[in-house]
C-alpha cells in the first residue's frame, strides 16, 4: 500500500494549487528570493500510526501549511488566505487509496523578521484521522 502521509500530502498539494495557482503554492523548498507575496508553503507532516489494526493502516496525520505575507498591515488578507487553505483541507475526505476525516485545525499568526522586509507568518496545522483504505 502507498504511504498514507505521502498520499495525503500529494492530494492536498494538488488541491491547494487548484485553489491558488501553481505560482502561489510551494513544497519541498521555500520559493526563491523575489517570489511575490503572499504565498502558501506545504510544510511538515507528522504521522502517528495505530498499529493495533493488522488489516489496514489507521492513525492520525498532522499537516502543516504556512502562509507568508510581506505587508503586516494586510493581516486580514493573510487571515482570509489561511481560511481558504482550511476550507480546501476540509474538502479532502478521500485519496486514491485511503479515507480521511479532518478532526482538528490549529492556526497561529506571528511576525517574522528573518528577512529585510517584515513578514507575517501564518501557520496552520490540520489534523486528519486515517480511516483506513477505501
Amino acid at each position: 500500500m502507498p504511504n498514507p502521509q505521502q498520499e495525503l500530502y500529494g492530494r492536498l498539494l494538488v488541491m491547494l494549487r487548484q485553489e491558488f495557482g501553481t505560482n502561489k503554492v510551494y513544497d519541498g523548498f521555500l520559493p526563491p528570493e523575489g517570489t511575490p507575496y503572499p504565498f502558501v508553503y506545504l510544510a511538515g507532516t507528522h504521522q502517528d500510526d495505530d498499529r493495533s489494526n493488522k488489516t489496514q493502516p489507521l492513525g492520525t496525520i498532522d499537516q502543516t501549511i504556512d502562509v507568508w505575507m510581506d505587508d503586516p498591515r494586510r493581516r486580514g488578507t493573510l487571515s482570509q488566505m489561511m481560511e481558504r487553505c482550511i476550507d480546501v483541507a476540509g474538502q479532502l475526505d478521500h485519496t486514491k487509496t485511503y479515507a480521511w476525516e479532518l478532526t482538528g485545525c490549529d492556526q497561529d499568526i506571528r511576525p517574522d523578521n528573518t528577512t529585510k522586509t517584515p513578514l507575517m507568518h501564518g501557520i496552520i496545522t490540520i489534523t486528519y484521522r486515517l480511516l483506513g483504505g477505501k
